[in-house]
């Protein structure tokens, strides 16, 4: 029987945005298997439907939000509904992401457009308009989703330009907000068993266990990474294990260099 978690959250509340799936959702399980309130966000409520049954029906609390992390509207009207719902806002999740892969010459205006929107310009905009409460409150954890690809990856420009400009945006909003009691720093993982990263060797032409093979054949420990062991992290960004850690970007890849 495996041990239960400490309740590191109680009576804390968060924001997971891009939950309704792989790290999202594994970040959002683990956060409310410790305590917190959750609000599970991603494009439409409807995907967060098996997330929000899951940390329910283990006895934890959550509601589901919809939104387009890349409009300013809709991320300022999906703040205040949290807000609403929990009255504040003690750790935000900057995970939403997505992924248009092409080798620079041929990929378009649109698909740079897109991946920059959804991937960077969202962790501004969702932090932008998050951070008003925390430092009313004088008060609060942001964790970010960075990745290994913001080292150069063949075929990500748009992704790796994104995940990079994060970890510079991390340091920058660390300073910013670091004298409000608000701490930020971002996870940058290697290759994990997500979604994103099965569709991904469709689109090359493999199967996700040919592609995990080959990932995990380059990687120190042998193997690709899970969901829940970047939740894991992410956890301790947001808890007060790393009360004294802010601006830092943490990768987790299995020991790949």
């Amino acid at each position: 029987m495996s041990t239960p978690l400490s309740p590191r959250f109680q009576g804390r509340y968060a924001l997971v945005t891009g939950a309704a799936q792989g790290i999202g959702a594994a970040t959002a399980r683990r956060l409310a298997a410790e305590g917190a309130a959750v609000a599970v966000a991603d494009l439409t409520a409807e995907r967060c439907a098996p997330v929000l049954a899951e940390i329910r029906q283990a006895g934890g609390t959550a509601i589901a939000v919809d939104c387009d992390v890349s409009d300013p509207a809709r991320v300022d009207a999906m703040v205040e509904a949290v807000i609403g719902e929990f009255g504040r806002i003690d750790v935000l999740v900057n995970n939403a992401g997505m992924t248009r892969d092409n080798l620079l010459f041929k990929m378009s205006e649109d698909d740079w457009d897109r991946v920059i929107d959804v991937n960077l310009k969202s962790v501004f905009l969702v932090s932008r308009a998050v951070q008003k409460h925390m430092v009313a409150q004088r008060s609060g954890a942001i964790v970010n989703l960075s990745s290994r690809s913001a080292l150069g990856n063949r075929g990500q420009a748009n992704y790796a330009a994104a995940k990079a400009g994060i970890q510079g945006l991390t340091a920058t909003m660390a300073i910013e907000l670091g004298p409000f009691g608000i701490r930020v720093n971002a996870v940058a993982p290697g290759y994990i068993d997500t979604p994103m990263t099965a569709a991904t060797a469709i689109r090359v032409g493999v199967t996700p266990e040919e592609h995990q093979s080959l990932a995990a054949a380059n990687t120190p420990l042998r193997r690709v990474g899970r969901p829940e062991e970047v939740a894991s992290v992410v956890a301790f960004f947001a808890s007060d294990d790393a009360s004294y850690v802010s601006g830092q970007t943490l990768y987790i890849n299995g020991g790949a260099r």
